[in-house]
């Protein structure tokens, strides 16, 4: 019996312990944790890790920036910004138009000239380029018809033509397709040119064709090379003005680059990612190639040009001043000479007039008024006599 009750009361005990420490209150998961005995006894060990673990911080939100009302001045930054361009001005009614027509090449041109001339009031640029044109898709668009009309409707100053990028195919040469570079190719292609530049040199006005840049495709650069030499050879004929911009869109070694150095040396994207088009940075320097010649041919020196000091904008002189009366020449005068002029007279006087040095004149007179020294004595350092004397050994 002893051992019977020894053994149940420990089982009861065992019982108790297990009761202990189950949860009293049993409640939904996902109302409440199970909380323990020891929980009970000591505190909630959930409480307290929760004041001893440093709560995650929140991340704040981000406003966004205030758009300023209209009139209101913008709170400055501590980022540096590129100050704003100047608004373009106004300009006058009888400002002289520089008309750019050709492809989507003569639109970037035009962009840049526009910038390129906005503080100038007198200069108006007149953009009338189509992206897809040129001088095979006459179907398309025929630029000597178009130029006629632009020539009436617009009356320029300065006529710039951009084209030749969108060339590279087959040309309807009377009833047949040439393909492009064969010699009919060519042959139609050059008269092309000839006509729509004589359209502009006929008219009285300067002419300036701007070449193509290089780009990105191998086989594009090549034919860009072809075409500028015939652009070159028919506009020059006829007294048009070429302009090479190659040299401003490729490295050093002749490679097609996309990002160089703009209009004031500074490294900067030139070229769009197609390896064809053009950044604004890009047009602004297509536009420097043309923006002299144009102020050249326009008779223009504008402010920025005088305090720039740009010598190759200067305008030409018409008439040289007046030569100046030659200088009378004197004769040289030795340096040795006492008298200075090789006599012993002034000008005019006669020999009779002149003055005879006095007799026992003091090595210092000698030395004030006439320039000489007495002779050193023998022997001294300054003694420069070369008499040889004989030895007596």
């Amino acid at each position: 019996m002893t051992e019977g009750n020894g053994k149940g009361k420990r089982a009861a005990f065992v019982a108790l312990c297990v009761l202990l420490l189950v949860p009293l209150d049993i409640a939904p998961a996902d109302a409440q944790e199970r909380r323990t005995l020891m929980d009970m006894l000591f505190g909630d060990r959930r409480q307290v890790q929760e004041r001893a673990t440093p709560s995650p911080e929140r991340p704040r939100r981000r406003t966004p920036p205030r758009t300023a009302a209209p009139g209101e001045s913008r709170p400055a930054t501590s980022q540096t910004a590129r100050p704003d361009e100047p608004a373009p001005v106004e300009k006058m009614e009888d400002a002289r138009k520089i008309l750019v027509i050709g492809d989507f090449t003569a639109m970037s041109l035009g962009k840049g000239l526009t910038e390129a001339f906005a503080q100038d009031p007198s200069v108006a640029i007149v953009e009338q380029g189509s992206g897809s044109s040129g001088l095979v898709r006459e179907d398309h668009l025929n630029w000597p018809q178009q130029l006629q009309q632009l020539l009436a409707q617009e009356k320029p100053k300065l006529v710039v033509v951009m084209i030749g990028a969108n060339d590279r195919q087959a040309m309807q040469v009377d009833a047949t397709r040439e393909r492009f570079r064969s010699e009919k190719w060519l042959a139609a292609y050059e008269a092309r040119i000839a006509r729509l530049a004589k359209l502009v040199t006929d008219a009285g006005l300067p002419l300036l064709w701007v070449g193509l840049p290089a780009f990105e495709s191998p086989s594009l650069t090549t034919d860009a090379v072809t075409l500028n030499g015939i652009y070159r050879h028919q506009v020059e004929k006829l007294g048009g003005e070429f302009v090479d911009i190659w040299d401003g869109f490729v490295s050093e070694s002749g490679a097609f680059i996309v990002t160089g150095s703009d209009i004031n040396g500074q490294p900067v994207r030139l070229r769009s990612a197609d390896g064809i088009g053009f950044t604004d940075a890009g047009k602004r320097k297509l536009a420097f190639y043309v923006e002299k010649l144009a102020r050249r041919h326009l008779g223009d020196l504008s402010i920025t040009d005088i305090i720039r000091g740009d010598a190759a904008n200067l305008p030409q002189l018409s008439s040289l001043p007046p030569a100046a009366e030659p200088s009378v020449k004197t004769q040289p005068i030795s340096l040795t000479d006492p008298e200075l002029d090789g006599g012993g007279e002034l000008l005019g006087q006669k020999t009779s007039d002149a003055p005879k040095p006095a007799a026992g004149e003091t090595p210092r007179e000698l030395l004030v008024k006439r320039g000489e020294l007495p002779e050193a004595p023998a022997g001294r350092v300054d003694y420069y006599r070369t008499e040889i004397t004989g030895s007596t050994r």
